[in-house]
């Protein structure tokens, strides 16, 4: 979980349309309470199988909406930022209520074809944003990218690859194809991959080792990375779309 020290503006991070809770209180005089427009936490959102859902903030913390009895992305597990308002009085202190949730592009990673990378998933440049949402967490990688968009919202592929290195299952490689849409002004986005496919040796934290073709040419960074026992059983791959990011 990763709560919002200096809160970014929604607009500039999510690739995908809102879901705007009502701000209606409940209280005899039917006022209205102002709903804060910023994020204030980093979530996985986890269906359950009564059509609801759960929000994960961290390893020890599982938050549980009290005034969605659906999740807003039906079977589909996904990554998403939240803001909301404690509601201690619903299931044993760890309710919330919803006032808005965003979902994050939210991908599987994809396999390493060698000599056929460029081809398959682009080599375009692109940076990796130090900010409060590039994290590692719940077996999740969520990164906040940067690159050049062009005025005709052409979408962007983003990939994870892995298998790069037999020797090591957990160096990863990003790639981003712009499909020819290089020509404009720099602006971020928001991505995530489902990492939990993995297999871990022991129960404790990986290295997820990240690669990537950066605007000034390859870096690197470093993760420590807590994957569940166990990939659940939904289907992951019928993810949710983007506007920006395929």
């Amino acid at each position: 979980m990763k709560k919002a020290k200096h809160l970014l503006p929604l607009a500039l991070l999510l690739a995908s349309a809102p879901m705007m809770q009502s701000c209606l209180d409940d209280d005899d005089n039917n006022s209205y309470v102002i709903c804060p427009s910023s994020p204030k936490a980093l979530v996985t959102v986890c269906p359950t199988a009564n059509g609801g859902f759960t929000m994960v903030l961290d390893d020890k913390t599982t938050l549980v909406p009290s005034n969605m009895d659906k999740s807003p992305f039906g079977n589909k597990e996904v990554r998403a930022l939240v803001c909301y308002t404690p509601d201690k009085s619903f299931y044993d202190g760890t309710g919330v209520t919803v006032n808005r949730i965003d979902s994050i592009r939210t991908k599987l990673p994809a396999i390493d074809l060698g000599d056929k990378n460029d081809e398959t998933y682009g080599n375009d440049p692109i940076e990796i944003v130090k900010d409060w949402v590039t994290v590692a967490e719940d077996g999740y990688l969520t990164l906040r990218v940067r690159t050049i968009w062009g005025p005709g919202h052409t979408p962007h592929h983003l990939n994870l690859l892995t298998g790069s290195n037999p020797d090591d299952p957990f160096e990863v490689e990003l790639r981003h194809d712009a499909k020819g849409d290089t020509k404009g002004y720099f602006g971020d986005a928001l991505i995530a991959f489902n990492l939990n496919s993995l297999s871990a040796t022991s129960d404790k934290p990986v290295k997820i080792k990240l690669r990537w073709n950066s605007f000034s040419g390859m870096k690197t960074a470093e993760f420590d990375l807590a994957l569940r026992p166990k990939i659940f059983d939904d289907d992951l791959s019928d993810l949710v779309s983007a506007s920006v990011l395929r």
